[in-house]
């Protein structure tokens, strides 16, 4: 099985970022690209290194498993955990694609300061706020699922909170200031990862 979670990690970054940034810059003229912003260990900072340090040990700790350098932990082997973690990720990758697409030409990955884009409301983001983030930490616990070893599950912790940290310090704070009432009536109606949680 570490094999399919290495495949669906292939298939993840090639729809949600390659496919994506290509489309974005087919549209746009930019591939939406802002990639790891802020001074060295800066909230910023550390938020896009570590959303990069976990896309890495997600990737790796599948590889390692298959190379026989890391053992998949006994109690999640069962072929139905492994099993319904396969459909997780798949609906993990389909929820990133649809999120990206309803948010148009607004879909960034990080945040340029000096850019202001219009904050979308409508199709799944009048549902949850963060609704990629929602989506990608679908496909995360689904890939663990299937192949479930301790640097699988230290990479998804890593990753729920490189996440936390870049919605709640750098984009909150962000949209706040470029949208004002609006993001705040936004943010006092939409859940921030699901509905009707995380309401401010």
């Amino acid at each position: 099985m570490a094999l399919i979670a290495v495949v669906l990690y292939l298939v993840f970054g090639v729809l949600g970022f390659g496919w994506r940034s290509w489309r974005q810059w087919r549209m746009t003229g930019s591939t939406g690209f802002r990639g790891v912003s802020g001074r060295f260990g800066s909230l910023e900072w550390i938020a896009g290194v570590g959303f990069v340090a976990a896309v890495v040990i997600g990737v790796a700790a599948p590889l390692l498993q298959l190379a026989g350098m890391l053992f998949p932990l006994e109690v999640l082997l069962a072929t139905w955990i492994q099993t319904t973690g396969v459909v997780v990720a798949v609906a993990g990758i389909g929820a990133t694609v649809y999120a990206q697409h309803d948010m148009g030409e607004s879909w960034r990955i990080g945040v340029d300061p000096n850019e202001a884009t219009t904050l979308v409301r409508h199709g799944v983001f009048a549902v949850v706020r963060n609704t990629i983030f929602s989506a990608m930490l679908v496909f995360a616990a689904g890939s663990v699922l299937v192949a479930p070893n301790p640097l699988a599950l230290a990479g998804f912790a890593l990753l729920v909170a490189a996440i936390e940290l870049q919605v709640r310090g750098v984009e909150e704070p962000y949209l706040r200031t470029v949208h004002d009432q609006q993001y705040h009536a936004y943010t006092a109606a939409v859940g921030r990862f699901v509905p009707r949680v995380g309401l401010s």
